[in-house]
C-alpha cells in the first residue's frame, strides 16, 4: 500500500480534502476492482467494501449508481422502483463517460455527469468502510456518516432478498 500516485486517484484525494474529509486515497500493486480483491488487499471483510454498481436508466439514459456493502447483491427491481424507471446494463464505455472512472474504480464522488446515487443501508453496520479511489487499484476509508454527507443520499433497502 502506498499513497496515491495515479492522476485520477490524486484527483479523488483532492475532492475528499475539498469536502473536508481526512481519508487518504491509497494504491495497491494488486487490483482492488472487486469487493473480494479490495478486502484481501486492505485486510478487512468483504462487507466493509463500499462497492459501486452502475446501471443505466432506460428512459432517462442517466447513470444510476448504487453504493452497496460488498457482501450484498443489489436488487435491480428495488433500485428501479426507487428511481422510478426500468434499468439497463451499463457497459464500460457508459460507466467511464457518465462517471469519469473505469469499472472497478468508480468513486462515490467527482462524477463526470450528474448521476442518481443510492446508498445501501447495510453499510451503516460498520464504523469504517472502504470505497474505490478512482482507479481499479485505489481505495480510501471513510465512515458511513461521511459517505452520506459526501453524497447527500439517503440510506435505502437495495439488497436482494
Amino acid at each position: 500500500m502506498k499513497a496515491a500516485e495515479h492522476p485520477t486517484a490524486r484527483r479523488t484525494q483532492q475532492l475528499l480534502a475539498a469536502a473536508g474529509l481526512a481519508g487518504t486515497v491509497v494504491e495497491f500493486e494488486q487490483p482492488t476492482r472487486t469487493s473480494a480483491e479490495a478486502a484481501a488487499a486492505i485486510g478487512c471483510t468483504v462487507a466493509e467494501i463500499a462497492k459501486t454498481v452502475v446501471f443505466r436508466g432506460k428512459e432517462s439514459g442517466q447513470a444510476v449508481l448504487v453504493v452497496a456493502s460488498g457482501d450484498n447483491r443489489v436488487c435491480e427491481r428495488k433500485v428501479a422502483a426507487l428511481v422510478g424507471e426500468k434499468l439497463g446494463r451499463a457497459d464500460a464505455d457508459f460507466v467511464r463517460e457518465a462517471t469519469g472512472y473505469a469499472i472497478g474504480g468508480v468513486a462515490p464522488l467527482g462524477h463526470a455527469q450528474p448521476v442518481r446515487l443510492l446508498l445501501d443501508r447495510d453499510l451503516q453496520r460498520f464504523m469504517q468502510i472502504w470505497a474505490a479511489g478512482g482507479t481499479p487499484y485505489s481505495v480510501f476509508p471513510l465512515t458511513p456518516g461521511e459517505l452520506q454527507a459526501l453524497t447527500g443520499s439517503d440510506w435505502l433497502d437495495i439488497r436482494q432478498d
